[in-house]
């Protein structure tokens, strides 16, 4: 009944955690997200990728966050983009706020209105109302029709055959020119989506590797101090290692391997530390239960790093908790190997 109760009520505050969200708008990531031709996503839309293309209809705001963000479809609310490049080829009925190496309003595009930052500005489409750009270059092409004011900062390229119908400012280098609120996510969002992440990495740890998964977590339970100090020594030694081994010619594909493995441990270290902190949290209640484990430590660090300063230094313990229990669970499995692996040779030699 214990166990049945607790299991519940992780149920109810994860549940209430992400109702909120899915309520208020739609939030899609991966390497690459696409609305479809045809398709039309009803709300505002937040997206987190690599490269996100709207070539469909986003009834509503669109907040992207990518390498690459293409607009070829229609956006019935404001754009907000940060990221490498921005390129519009539809139409967006509001508002175009952008920072991005590059930002381009192609021809035979049409934008409410443009706030950008970045490497080039270039409009060579219609925006129906003002353009305030601060880049490096700001290009008008020979289509472009600024029905608006234009406000800019940097070097102005304007063909002879673009249209402004408001008024030229241009900003003095010493001010900046107000180019709107940068789109930002909100921290609460940015906690929430690293969370789920870590708690999808934590359900395949579970349900991939369980016993090993445990017995991390009851190293990190019954040798606390024993497991921080080899994670800040792994934490410190692993780096130095793989900077020896790039020394050398050879050593540098490895040691750039390395890295990325080095970097999937830190990852997974974080998640069993969390993972460790929940089987301790339900040990107090006599409970037991991996997965009510996993929700119960990511949801009692995430709390607790809400704390100024103090959540900082336990995130960084149950950091190190988990790393270094990772570590020692490790090198126990390595040790049993040769283990076996010695018996197995000493028994064929005798034969």
């Amino acid at each position: 009944m214990r166990r049945t109760i607790t299991a519940l009520a992780t149920l109810l505050v994860v549940t209430s955690l992400f109702a909120g969200v899915a309520t208020a708008q739609e939030t899609r990531s991966g390497d690459t997200v696409v609305i479809e031709e045809g398709e039309t996503v009803d709300g505002d839309l937040t997206a987190f990728a690599g490269t996100v293309v709207v070539q469909g209809t986003v009834d509503g705001d669109l907040e992207a966050f990518g390498g690459d963000v293409l607009v070829e479809g229609e956006v019935t609310g404001d754009v907000e983009a940060f990221a490498g490049n921005v390129r519009v080829t539809g139409d967006v009925a509001g508002g175009v706020e952008a920072a991005a190496g590059n930002v381009v309003i192609a021809e035979g595009a049409s934008v409410g209105s443009l706030s950008a930052a970045g490497g080039n500005v270039a409009v060579e489409g219609r925006v129906t109302g003002d353009v305030d750009a601060a880049a490096g270059s700001v290009t008008l092409g020979p289509a472009a029709v600024v029905e608006g004011d234009l406000t800019y900062g940097g070097e102005l390229n304007r063909h002879p055959d673009s249209e402004v119908g408001g008024t030229i400012t241009e900003e003095s280098p010493g001010a900046p020119t107000p180019i709107g609120e940068v789109p930002t996510p909100p921290a609460w969002l940015g906690q929430l989506y690293w969370n789920v992440v870590n708690l999808v990495l934590g359900v395949i740890l579970l349900a991939v590797l369980p016993r090993f998964s445990d017995g991390v977590a009851t190293t990190a339970r019954t040798e606390p101090v024993k497991s921080a100090g080899v994670g800040l020594l792994a934490l410190v030694g692993i780096p130095i290692a793989l900077v020896l081994v790039a020394i050398t010619v050879v050593g540098i594909p490895l040691s750039i391997a390395g890295g990325f493995v080095f970097a999937l441990l830190l990852w997974v270290a974080s998640v069993y530390g969390r993972f460790a902190v929940g089987t301790w949290l339900l040990s107090l209640v006599d409970a037991e239960n991996r997965w009510a484990a996993l929700v119960v430590g990511l949801l009692a660090v995430l709390v607790v790093g809400l704390v100024p300063f103090l959540g900082g230094l336990v995130e960084l313990l149950v950091f190190l908790l988990g790393l270094g229990a990772l570590s020692l669970a490790l090198y126990g499995r390595y040790g049993d190997r040769r283990s076996r692996s010695s018996r197995s040779n000493g028994t064929t030699a005798t034969r």
